[in-house]
């Protein structure tokens, strides 16, 4: 490519990622929708060129990814840290069959969890199931090293996991891009059968193990001399720092005269460079994110390096961390900074969600209420406070059937509703619906369906009736399945209209089966269009405070009476239902529900 044809740009990593598997001639690239990876394959998408989808859930994203790649075509699987767990049945098998057509996995990896229920570190995954690990360091390297993955992937025999985290996935920097390039997607030769390698059977895996070991001997050696992974920047002696992605920015700020060693390619370690780098400098230090991955292999070749010693294993790292970790000043600019009392800007469901009323009728029943991930676990906080408990994807079916379990045993009759979202219940909800049907469970899932991946971004799912490429398709009936894995009582009720939600709730819970109640609202930032016009006080608000424990942004209490902001309020009704004085009316068409207000 010529001077002429380079063009400079910002871009996140995230979309750098995207440039890059187009560049190296990606064929497919598959996710499922997570902070901080999400716009990875939006991105992909938006170039049009890239066969994308938009998968069910992580494991199903790298299953028809690791297809392409046996079909000889390469393919990239983007998905967030806690997804890796979900996928890794076949992340850890495929490492045994290996490859046909490159295949990269992206763990966005979210230390300090800014959108996450844990900040594991991946990094530990693409050890224990060896493969090669590559960690850019900002947007030009996250494109860079998706051409490196595709190439290592196909010389070694290897998935490739390419783990960022979110500094790297959201922070713009330079990028040395040809966006005029043609699009040339990269096949392999044709599909051949090769059953020792990849019908994984005990007999053909023990030999497929003595191969993956062979490999990583082999990718060590390539690690010690590629230096456009593993390199050694030698400065100032006195201090030597072992670092790698975005840690190794902040290093370079902090001590811009000190020698480094950073690293691209983290599994397996280039060892000889390492001793190399040791011997050459007087002070030893390891510098990285969450767990000590580095500093405990660094230990095991029998050097002393500095680490979480000084530097925190949880939370991100940023200059100012790094610098006092070295005992020096905070790395900014030398102007000491303003503090400021910000007001608290706590999450809240919006105007009008669907979700707020199921989770105030929850939150005055007495129920317990296992939860889900996504817009509705928002339901935990003050003033709704209607659940229990939040652990990860589609959990909430099953555990309803837990919980009910030890209740019962302990002598608790308490009712018990598991609450999950359209999304998350395509992605891993059935098959714990599926459990209690087969185990006798009597427990009601309440399906809050918007009609979107809300929390991430809107994106689309089996039940939109749209492709992550905006093709009309097949959208999932939730009633239908879940009368076909078995459950009697189905039934839809609108979550705007409280009455019937209670009454719905308490006839199913009483039913001694287990029952599925649908609500269905669309998402407020989908569909803008008011569902009345907004609500206004018909006479002067005696400030009783009831409609406040409805928590919407659209009810204003700072002057003591209930004040509602028109530009907010999308006339849903729910303070009109609880207003106790009539206090409220909503003008215009609108919530049936409005028919049986006060």
């Amino acid at each position: 490519m010529t001077d002429a044809q380079r063009t400079r740009k910002l871009l996140t990593g995230n979309e750098a990622i995207a440039e890059g598997a187009r560049a190296a001639g990606a064929l497919f690239a598959s996710a499922y929708p997570g902070t901080p990876s999400t716009e990875i394959l939006e991105s992909i998408a938006r170039r049009g060129d890239v066969r994308v989808q938009w998968a069910p859930n992580e494991k199903v994203a790298y299953e028809v990814a690791c297809g392409v790649s046996l079909g000889g075509g390469r393919a990239l699987c983007s998905m967030k840290h806690v997804g890796v767990n979900v996928a890794a049945d076949p992340f850890f098998s495929s490492s045994y069959s290996g490859i046909n057509g490159g295949l990269i996995l992206v763990s966005a990896d979210d230390p300090a969890m800014h959108s996450s229920q844990n900040e594991q570190d991946n990094r530990h995954l693409a050890r224990a199931a060896k493969v090669a690990l590559l960690e850019p360091s900002d947007s030009q390297e996250a494109l860079d090293f998706v051409a490196l993955g595709f190439e290592i992937s196909e010389r070694f025999d290897t998935p490739v996991m390419l783990r960022v985290t979110t500094r790297i996935c959201h922070s713009m920097s330079p990028v040395e891009i040809d966006l005029s390039a043609p699009y040339a997607p990269v096949l392999r030769g044709g599909y051949q059968r090769n059953f020792r390698k990849n019908v994984l059977l005990p007999a053909n895996a023990r030999h497929r193990h003595e191969s993956v070991e062979e490999r990583l001997s082999l990718l060590e050696e390539f690690g010690e001399r590629e230096r456009a992974l593993n390199r050694i920047e030698w400065g100032d002696r006195t201090i030597g720092v072992v670092t790698s992605g975005v840690a190794y920015q902040y290093v370079r700020e902090v001590l811009p005269d000190a020698s480094i060693l950073k690293l691209g390619l983290t599994n397996p370690l280039p060892r000889e460079l390492i001793r190399e780098f040791a011997g050459g400098v007087n002070e030893l230090y390891v510098v990285e994110e969450l767990d000590p991955f580095l500093e405990e292999q660094v230990r095991a070749l029998g050097l002393h390096p500095v680490g979480k010693e000084i530097f925190p294993i949880t939370g991100e790292l940023d200059p100012d961390r790094v610098a006092r970790g070295f005992g020096l000043e905070a790395a900014g600019s030398g102007v000491e900074p303003i503090e400021t009392a910000l007001p608290p800007r706590p999450p809240v469901l919006c105007a009008g969600c669907g979700h707020r009323g199921v989770f105030y009728t929850l939150s005055r029943m007495g129920v317990a209420v296992t939860g889900d991930i996504g817009c509705y676990t928002l339901g935990a906080l003050p003033p709704l406070e209607a659940m229990d408990a939040c652990l990860c994807m589609g959990a909430s079916v099953g555990m309803a059937q837990g919980m009910e379990i030890a209740l019962r045993a302990g002598g608790d009759d308490r009712p018990v509703v598991g609450v999950i979202g359209d999304s998350t219940f395509v992605h891993s909800g059935i098959t714990g619906l599926v459990n209690a049907v087969y185990n006798g469970g009597a427990g009601t899932t309440l399906l809050l369906d918007n009609g979107t991946t809300a929390m991430t971004g809107h994106q689309d799912h089996p039940g939109t009736g749209l492709t992550a490429e905006g093709d009309s398709t097949i959208s999932l009936d939730y009633v239908a399945v879940c009368r076909a894995v078995g459950v009697r009582r189905v039934r839809e009720v609108d979550p705007y209209d409280l009455e019937a939600l209670e009454a719905a709730i308490r006839e199913e819970l009483a039913a001694g089966e287990p029952s599925v109640i649908v609500c269905r609202a669309v998402c407020r930032l989908v569909d803008r269009t008011p569902i009345a016009s907004p609500a206004e006080l018909e006479i002067e608000c005696p400030g009783c405070g009831t409609c406040f424990e409805l928590g919407c942004p659209a009810l204003d209490g700072s002057s003591g009476q209930a004040v509602i902001d028109p530009s907010v309020c999308c006339g849903c009704a729910l303070c009109v239902q609880l207003c106790p004085f009539c206090g409220l009316r909503i003008h215009g068409h609108g919530a049936a529900a409005l028919e049986s207000a006060p």
